[in-house]
């Protein structure tokens, strides 16, 4: 895909508009758009799973990471307008809660993706803009976790982000949200004993992001009171449960092999579920080319490629996760597609 296909997000910036710009049903915009307009497209849609030919080109492209930058930048103006919004302006309770939502879809679409992505750049500076766009949905631990725990333990019972076959997405919200920010502490905390020979130092990198999110939620209430703090907690909550729906359908599960010396295999494209679907790919800056992404974590978005052998979602993201709200449906249609030996909830 060329580089401006990459500009499809705006969309969801211009549903944002309509909706902190109308009331009722009009300001459920955004979320009519993810999963009426785009889910109801990419059942029509065929994916693709076409590779690049100008591989060495495009990873060389700085309009590529220009556009990650561009997006935090536009999804912060987008939140502190929502702020302004929240604070001066009268609304029925429909509008209020649609606006809500609206912020919370595009923390999570944007603030977390965007920040994904960004937090596996080298560029210290990339890795800053990956936590500043992460603070919009208070889950700056997910750089930490992700990068030095996620990746290592995906498709694993040490995992908090795999979903294990059988587990109801509310379940696997509980988990791996608690897990997640539990294994965030536990892998700072040793990696700062190793180095500094004690966990509580102020280079403890969880003690820096909670601060700052601690600091950065105090302002929003000087400023703002509850009229303004309470709508952001809920949209940032909107945005860590998008996240999460996300990490279900991704890793639903698949597992990896443990060997007789006590390692898991090495990842490969077979332990995470892919979706080849255009509009998904576009609007999530290549996530959905997950199976790649944890083959090769290093490789740039705008390159990510498709495997044959990686199992694939049978729906594209909005559509996946309509479904996994209903759990018996969801294993119904995806117990039979797992591949190989799946992860199992642990025994009680």
């Amino acid at each position: 895909m060329k580089w401006y296909a990459y500009l499809l997000p705006l969309s969801f910036y211009l549903c944002s508009l309509l909706a902190f710009h109308t009331s009722g049903i009009w300001s459920y915009s955004t979320l009519l758009f993810a999963f009426g307009v785009i889910a109801s497209l990419e059942l029509i849609l065929k994916p693709n799973t076409a590779n690049r030919v100008d591989e060495e080109i495009a990873a060389k492209n700085p309009v590529y990471r220009f556009l990650m930058i561009f997006f935090v930048g536009l999804n912060w103006l987008t939140l502190l307008y929502f702020f302004y919004i929240m604070r001066f302006e009268e609304m029925d309770g429909v509008t209020y809660f649609g606006r809500i939502i609206c912020m919370g879809l595009l923390c999570g679409v944007f603030g977390i993706n965007i920040g994904h992505e960004l937090g596996h750049h080298t560029s210290g500076f990339d890795r800053a803009v990956a936590n500043i766009s992460l603070l919009s949905s208070l889950y700056m631990h997910f750089y930490v976790e992700h990068n030095k725990g996620h990746h290592k333990h995906v498709a694993t019972e040490h995992d908090p982000a795999s979903a294990r076959i059988n587990e109801p997405i509310y379940l696997f919200y509980l988990r791996s949200i608690y897990g997640s920010f539990v294994s965030a502490w536990q892998i700072e905390n040793k990696d700062c004993s190793k180095k500094y020979g004690n966990w509580l130092t102020p280079k403890n990198e969880m003690i820096q992001l909670m601060l700052i999110q601690g600091i950065f939620v105090y302002l929003i209430y000087l400023w703002g009171g509850m009229l303004v703090l309470i709508p952001f907690l809920l949209s940032a909550l909107i945005g860590i449960l998008l996240l999460e729906s996300v990490n279900y359908i991704q890793h639903y599960g698949l597992s990896r092999e443990l060997k007789a010396s006590g390692q898991y295999e090495r990842t490969q494209v077979y332990h995470s579920w892919d979706c080849h679907y255009p509009l998904g790919r576009m609007i999530l800056f290549e996530l959905t080319r997950h199976s790649d992404h944890h083959y090769l974590a290093s490789r740039p978005y705008q390159i990510m490629r498709f495997h044959a052998e990686a199992p694939c979602l049978p729906f594209g993201y909005p559509s996946s996760i309509l479904l996994a709200l209903i759990p018996p449906l969801w294993f119904r249609v995806m117990n039979k597609r797992i591949p190989i030996q799946p992860l199992k909830q642990p025994s009680t």
